[in-house]
């Protein structure tokens, strides 16, 4: 049976957590947010492999739907809200149109998403499409949107979060995060290739930190990139390679010596996001300056 994939299932909770019970007129409720079609349901990214019809357009226009057929369902409807947050208003409308924009401007954490159906104003319906196939949506999503997700991320377990993290930053219901999608990518492969031999992880703290938008002593930052966190932190992880190296370790003590042989300037450089470099290279000046 089509079944509610654990990455659309992590999307609707985060929507929920934030948008339920939230401050205004009309909170976003559980019943609002579905991922699979109801029992009568035929065809469409609602359907896994055991509901798509012949011809299903959410199969046969991409190769990466095709590719990534299975039992999930790859759509998630979001109902109507007003939640007032920031000082303003924020409805379904709003929301639809802002996550439109981002799509509309091909933002990495939108390429998953093939189609989004909504009301900019809760009368016209309207259809962004990635491909360009269709422009139109019945009168249902006057009170609903949809976004549908190209199957082949969906199969992958890719994360479908970073999104909708940024909206509710955005109008002030999540902890700002000034980071972009190819800084969090970056310092997600450090962490996951820098991991401590003795089981710290400063990089991976950093990561967490930044992400959360708190200094190295946990205080907030309000999501501002925090240069001397990262610095005092990767100086953390530059003793620690050097203690272990002094350790009487056989195979150990060569992989440290390897890795901290890798970690040339050039190498270095080339690791760091342009928006990052800057920061750095200020930095840098300014300690030789002083």
């Amino acid at each position: 049976m089509t079944r509610a994939p654990a990455n659309l299932l992590a999307l609707r909770s985060l929507l929920l957590t934030h948008l339920d019970n939230a401050p205004g007129p009309d909170d976003l409720e559980p019943a609002e947010v579905g991922i699979v079609g109801d029992p009568s349901h035929r065809g469409g990214y609602h359907c896994g492999s055991d509901r798509v019809v012949a011809g299903d357009y959410s199969v046969v226009e991409s190769p990466r739907d095709r590719a990534g057929l299975t039992l999930d369902a790859a759509a998630l409807d979001v109902g109507q809200f007003d939640v007032r947050s920031g000082g303003r208003s924020n409805t379904l409308p709003s929301f639809s149109v802002w996550c439109v924009a981002q799509c509309a401007a091909n933002a990495a954490d939108t390429r998953d998403i093939r189609e989004i159906i909504y009301s900019p104003d809760g009368s016209t319906v309207k259809r962004w499409d990635r491909l360009g196939k269709r422009s139109t949506g019945d009168s249902s999503h006057r009170w609903h949107t949809h976004f549908s997700f190209f199957r082949d991320a969906i199969k992958a377990g890719r994360d479908q979060r970073p999104l909708f993290r940024r909206y509710l930053s955005s109008i002030g219901l999540l902890e700002d995060d000034d980071m972009t999608p190819e800084e969090h990518n970056w310092l997600a492969t450090v962490h996951k290739n820098l991991t401590v031999l003795d089981g710290r992880n400063p990089i991976g703290q950093i990561y967490t930190r930044m992400a959360e938008g708190r200094d190295d002593t946990g205080a907030p930052v309000n999501g501002n990139w925090n240069l001397q966190a990262m610095t005092k932190q990767l100086t953390d992880l530059q003793a620690t390679l050097n203690a272990l190296a002094a350790k009487d370790f056989t195979d150990e003590a060569a992989i440290v010596q390897g890795v901290l042989a890798s970690l040339t300037p050039e190498k270095i450089a080339a690791a760091i996001p342009p928006t990052i470099a800057k920061q750095v290279a200020d930095e840098l000046a300014r300690r030789l300056v002083a």
